[in-house]
């Protein structure tokens, strides 16, 4: 325990473990989002208490990442892997396991900003119990846009939908990290509420940090091989089937010089192991074996080389919020192909820091992929125009002294004590 005079702060993430080790179940870009974001407002000069759900006994309850931030596990449900959909039903229990954290510490948070839906109900009946409190809120993912893209709809979708609703309209603040996300906030879910974009950021100097020959070189790729990188998890909606089928259609298909690296977690049994084997299976169908390789769930460290060492960088979800692997590899000077869809319209500008296709269309990936491939002079200057886009728009202190900025201006109005409502149930 430590006590500090700086001003205090609560990021909750319940599902979306700040500490975790990325590319592992339900470990993306949120986890991402919540821990650059807690790191770069320490340095801000916020004291940062970052709450997650604990889900192994053998976790710590708490995870120092700086003297001003760290990570607090809070036990609610049972202490094992539960997929985010199921979690509803445990967040009582993470609203009693925070508000006994409070009282045991002797602490209070006159801010916290929430992350995904499961949080926004948890801040919500939070300010319940502390009136004085100021909630922000970032989505990462909107239920009216995700279930349009799926094939089965969860039990949860209208509670999930109500939620996003009542937190539109009732957060202190809603932080969208496009326009598009904005726009979709307004047409799918809710006309009242205050929305202000601020975007995420990324660590420009750590993911441009690579030489792009010795990072080639380290990874055994061939001056004139062509590298066409994926990275991410492995699940149905980030579209790494249209990649696949998109490079079956390349042009430089048989050339002998085309390589794909299709780099993600999985855990055999859980959800992006069985979509790990179903990609190999369309992989072999297509006969793209001695292509393409999965070199697995990548570190932080490792990341850099991979981005730059590919020649394109391919971004093929069926929906994107934001795309924090976008920023990453335009910092390392890699252009990308996304989906044009949500946040990549955002982060990606067509013809000057790489291309858009429609999603699911693996003909247009193709065609888009191959001009690129084609094209090397054009290549590298795409890759430049997007190390220079991420460096000047998408810094992780650049967001945190946006954020900071806002949560200022909460802490100088005066509180508006709302009537309680009833929670909303499953």
């Amino acid at each position: 325990m430590f006590f500090s005079d700086r001003k205090r702060i609560a990021l909750i993430s319940v599902h979306g473990d700040p500490a975790i080790e990325i590319g592992k179940e339900e470990a993306g870009g949120q986890n991402v989002y919540v821990r650059q974001v807690g790191e770069a407002l320490a340095r801000h000069g916020w004291q940062v208490d970052m709450f997650t759900r604990r889900v192994s006994p053998d976790q710590p309850e708490f995870v120092d990442h700086s003297p001003h931030c760290r990570t607090i596990r809070l036990k609610a449900g049972p202490q094992e892997f539960v997929p985010r959909d199921e979690l509803f039903e445990f967040l009582p229990e993470f609203v009693q396991a925070f508000l006994m954290f409070e009282q045991r510490q002797n602490l209070s948070y006159p801010i916290i900003h929430t992350n995904y839906w499961l949080s926004s109900w948890v801040g919500m009946e939070l300010k319940k119990h502390h009136p004085y409190l100021k909630q922000v809120h970032t989505y990462h993912s909107l239920g009216a846009v995700k279930y349009k893209s799926i094939p089965t709809i969860p039990l949860i979708a209208k509670t999930r939908l109500a939620v996003e609703k009542e937190i539109l309209e009732k957060a202190d603040r809603i932080v969208a990290t496009s326009p598009q996300e904005k726009d979709h906030m307004r047409s799918l879910v809710s006309a009242l509420g205050t929305i202000d974009i601020i975007p995420c950021g990324t660590d420009v100097e750590h993911f441009g940090s690579v030489d792009r020959q010795m990072a080639r070189q380290a990874l055994g790729i061939a001056p004139d091989e062509k590298l066409i990188l994926y990275v991410g998890r492995f699940d149905p909606r980030k579209g790494i089937e249209t990649l696949v089928r998109a490079v079956h259609r390349s042009c430089l298909r048989d050339s002998g010089k085309l390589k794909l690296f299709i780099a993600g977690g999985s855990r055999p049994g859980h959800s992006d192991g069985r979509e790990r084997d179903r990609i190999e299976g369309i992989v072999a169908e297509l006969g793209l074996g001695q292509i393409t390789h999965f070199p697995g769930r990548l570190s932080r460290e490792q990341l850099p080389a991979y981005y730059a060492a590919a020649d394109v960088s391919v971004v093929p979800s069926h929906y994107e919020p934001f795309g924090l692997v976008t920023i990453e590899a335009m910092a390392a000077g890699t252009p990308v192909v996304g989906s044009d869809v949500g946040g990549l319209q955002f982060t990606i500008v067509p013809e000057e820091t790489g291309l858009l296709a429609p999603p699911r269309d693996d003909a247009a990936f193709a065609i888009a992929i191959d001009r690129i491939l084609t094209q090397p002079e054009w290549r590298n200057q795409l890759g430049e125009a997007a190390r220079k886009r991420v460096r000047t728009r998408f810094s992780w202190d650049g967001i945190a002294i946006q954020l900071n900025r806002l949560y200022a201006q909460l802490l100088e109005k005066p509180v508006a004590v709302s009537k309680t409502v009833s929670p909303v149930s499953a």
